[in-house]
């Protein structure tokens, strides 16, 4: 027998504020045995609606066990809707989805690492009050409490994101002092973009409940640049592959060789104040021009070792920001990478139809 008669069900959606979107969330008291119903909010206080024109629809779309109430309680990700049904301009999941079902007969799989910087109020989680720590070097994957900050907050959100369901493949401390990572994947669109607003949404909600020595509560943050000078940015590194990919090394070469002739909308897309980030230091290439190479964490994609020893496998691109939307650049890899693969060798028998341009992107996403 249920504990209670009804769960809560904590709606999850993504804002319309720019230029980076914010995650949103309320909680509903739903009967034991109803899934989660299509419901409301106030898209005036979200930057989705004006006054007098305030309601805006959540459609439930991705459902998991919640690990913070237990059970029977769940978290929802929606897509914002209009009251007509048609999808919001701020829904970029909803192009994501027709640009995935459009190239489905590729396959698409991505794998997203997610970097991330704990914060202590204004300054990086463990940085002395006044000054900089040591210089980096022994902070990636380190281990100590003079070099690791915040592994406890690391190891709840880990936690929490598995009893959620979410394939989670792995944790790191980064480069910088106080910045992690965790990857998402490797999962098909849109549920790898589902997955990570998700673990985001846990990670903000796992830290609120860790306080710090000065009487703060420890906040996470997908800044690109959290502090400036020396120091390493944050990225959401993006592997894929398509099933040609994972077959044929000259897949995956043809794949990075897409993505050059496309370098500019890519760029103006993958996160706000991504210059900042890409300058060609701190293991980046500049946002100004594309490169790839083999094993070349400073090249804007980069060939893993064992692709191009095995001959097939994926590439990562290296240029997403920690802020960027996954929805977004999922959607704009699948567009250049699929699109001209199906240029080079014309659609499937039976599959869409389309001629030797790009396919113009879905109204309501921003591609540059």
């Amino acid at each position: 027998m249920p504990k209670y008669n009804f769960y809560k069900a904590e709606y999850i959606w993504i804002d319309g504020a720019e230029p980076t979107k914010k995650l949103r969330s309320k909680t509903k008291v739903v009967p034991i045995g109803q899934e989660p119903p299509i419901w409301g909010f106030d898209g005036s206080s979200t930057q989705q609606a004006t006054g007098d024109r305030s309601d805006c629809v959540l459609q439930p779309v991705f459902v998991r066990d919640d690990p913070l109430r237990g059970e029977p309680h769940k978290l929802v990700i929606c897509e914002v809707m209009l009251v007509d049904g048609s999808p919001h301009v701020s829904n970029t999941r909803a192009a994501c989805r027709e640009m995935s079902a459009r190239f489905a007969h590729h396959d698409t799989w991505f794998g997203l690492e997610q970097e991330y910087t704990f914060f202590d109020g204004i300054k990086p989680l463990g940085w002395p009050d006044n000054g900089f720590p040591a210089p980096q070097g022994g902070y990636y994957c380190g281990v100590g409490a003079d070099e690791v900050f915040g592994r406890p907050v690391v190891e709840a959100h880990l936690e929490n994101c598995l009893k959620a369901g979410l394939q989670i493949s792995g944790i790191n401390a980064e480069v910088m002092p106080g910045q992690w990572e965790f990857q998402v994947g490797p999962l098909t669109t849109p549920e790898v973009g589902d997955q990570l607003w998700m673990a985001r949404w846990l990670l903000y909600r796992t830290a609120e409940d860790f306080p710090t020595s000065s009487g703060n509560r420890v906040s996470a943050k997908l800044d690109p640049k959290p502090i400036r000078g020396d120091w390493n940015g944050a990225g959401c590194h993006t592997n894929f592959s398509t099933k040609g990919m994972r077959e044929d090394y000259e897949e995956c070469l043809a794949a990075a060789e897409a993505l050059k002739t496309r370098h500019d909308v890519h760029i103006a897309s993958y996160g706000d104040r991504i210059q900042e980030r890409l300058t060609g230091h701190h293991e980046t290439a500049s946002y100004k021009q594309f490169s790839y190479g083999v094993s070349h964490r400073g090249a804007s994609v980069r060939i893993p070792w064992q692709v191009a020893k095995d001959r097939k496998g994926y590439i990562e691109d290296r240029r997403p920001n920690a802020n960027m939307d996954p929805y977004v650049v999922t959607r704009l890899i699948i567009e250049t990478v699929c699109g001209a693969a199906d240029r080079k060798v014309g659609p499937k028998e039976g599959g869409p139809k389309y001629g030797v341009r790009a396919t113009p992107p879905v109204a309501g996403t921003r591609t540059s």
